[in-house]
């Protein structure tokens, strides 16, 4: 099939201009003049035969017929962008897509990142943080990190790091605490799995303690609030190394409870391409846990 020529300047000036609303600014952005954009721009409507702007008094205003287009361009446009960036020093990136729980990102991936990247440049790995609730395929992801017991439908996942929980707070709330059931007097923080708290005074042998305290959907939140000193949290202490280090959270018990794991996940559906075989191969040498 032979396709027409398509007049990807006067698509370029279209988008520019409905993205704008305004000829002059769009002839700026293209270093073109206005006279030359409103020519392309014509000539496209002639090509079509219909009319993609109301031409007002003080600017221009889309028809149906350009707000229809107007998304199909953007969106066409962007997809060049992209893979266009992905040839970076005379070679190809694979881009890598994967939805990292905050907790996980901060506390443990950003800081071993450049180490990633020396060892595979030719990936380029895009993260986007979640809050643990997560659509691989709504989303359009190669693979998630999340927190639970590896038991998702349709999902192959691969544990990558142990996350013992332990109470944490601010220097100043640890010095009030000898002895777990102390924490019936601080507010507890909380998490959304309201098991949480129960399970480990439980364990402690804390009985008649009661939690209440603000809730979170992150415990990044609650880390920030429990370093403030609103209050004890109960925290992942894998993510919160540097934090302890430092001394701006404090362990007060040495209690831990164990709520689930750190996974990698991906859909069964899909193959496991070379890109996500060698991420998942480099998460588990992290943790010295083979291949």
């Amino acid at each position: 099939m032979i396709r027409p020529q398509l007049p990807l300047n006067a698509l370029r000036a279209f988008e520019a201009a409905a993205r704008h609303l305004n000829f002059t600014r769009a002839a700026l952005e293209l270093c073109v003049s206005q006279a030359a954009l409103s020519h392309q721009i014509r000539s496209l409507e002639d090509r079509l035969q219909v009319s993609l702007f109301h031409r007002l008094p003080r600017g221009v205003a889309l028809t149906d017929e350009g707000a229809a287009l107007y998304p199909v361009l953007t969106e066409s446009f962007d997809r060049i962008a992209i893979a266009l960036d992905r040839f970076t020093g005379g070679s190809f990136r694979d881009v890598l897509t994967v939805g990292v729980v905050g907790t996980f990102a901060t506390g443990w991936l950003l800081p071993r990142l450049a180490g990633f990247e020396a060892a595979h440049p030719d990936i380029e790995l895009r993260l986007q943080t979640h809050n643990n609730r997560i659509d691989l395929a709504g989303e359009g992801l190669d693979l998630a990190i999340r927190f639970g017991d590896g038991d998702w439908q349709g999902q192959d996942c691969t544990a990558i790091v142990d996350a013992p929980f332990a109470p944490l707070c601010a220097p100043a709330l640890a010095r009030r605490l000898r002895q777990p059931r102390d924490l019936g007097a601080l507010p507890l923080l909380r998490s959304y799995r309201n098991d949480e708290w129960p399970r480990w005074l439980q364990a402690a042998g804390v009985a008649g303690v009661e939690a209440r305290g603000p809730v979170f959907d992150s415990s990044l939140a609650l880390a920030s609030a429990a370093t403030g000193g609103a209050g004890v949290a109960l925290l992942p202490l894998r993510m919160f190394e540097q934090e302890l280090a430092e001394g701006r959270l404090l362990q007060p018990f040495a209690q831990t409870l164990t709520l689930g794991r750190y996974w990698l996940t991906r859909l069964r559906s899909r193959n496991e391409r070379e890109p996500l075989r060698r991420f998942r191969q480099w998460l588990l040498a992290q943790e010295g846990l083979g291949l």
